[in-house]
């Protein structure tokens, strides 16, 4: 216990203990995600093409956390990677469409296991009450700074386990 004239170290801020998550998860993933030849980057575009129908570069900008111009980067890295494909909507052929390829799919489908038990081992300690609140308050803070709307209920495709 600190004596009464020495000075008590405040707590590190919040932003620091969100960098600090972020960098240990990006680590962890980029440890994963190597051999398949795939960074996290692509790997969460990849994931973002896989919830739902096909996406467009914008949508895939919005969702995979990446700025418009490095999006086209990612596609097209992705693209010569044989792991997504690109087509006109046929409703609009002015718009460009994005789907898993394959060799996409499989990707993601032979890393979703890994990628999971990482997100439990961080969790591990927490209660699944514990776990609904802190991803409720991760996309309230989420919400706060970029003014997106959250996707559903619990901010995420996956439910809390």
């Amino acid at each position: 216990m600190a004596a009464a004239s020495e000075p008590v170290e405040p707590p590190p801020s919040l932003l620091y203990a969100v960098k600090q998550v972020e960098l240990a998860v990006r680590s962890h993933l980029d440890e994963l995600l190597r051999p398949a030849g795939v960074t996290v980057n692509q790997y969460t575009a990849l994931t973002v093409i896989q919830r739902g129908q096909a996406v467009t570069s914008a949508e895939l900008a919005r969702n995979s956390f990446v700025t418009n111009q490095s999006t086209a980067d990612l596609v097209n890295s992705l693209e010569r990677q044989a792991l997504i494909k690109r087509s006109r909507d046929p409703d609009d052929r002015r718009r460009v469409l994005i789907s898993l390829s394959q060799q996409g799919m499989s990707v993601v489908t032979e890393h979703s296991e890994r990628v999971l038990a990482l997100e439990q081992r961080m969790v591990a300690s927490l209660t699944t009450p514990q776990v609904r609140a802190l991803r409720r308050a991760l996309n309230a803070c989420r919400v706060a700074l970029t003014e997106t709307p959250v996707d559903s209920a619990e901010g995420d495709y996956r439910a809390a386990k």
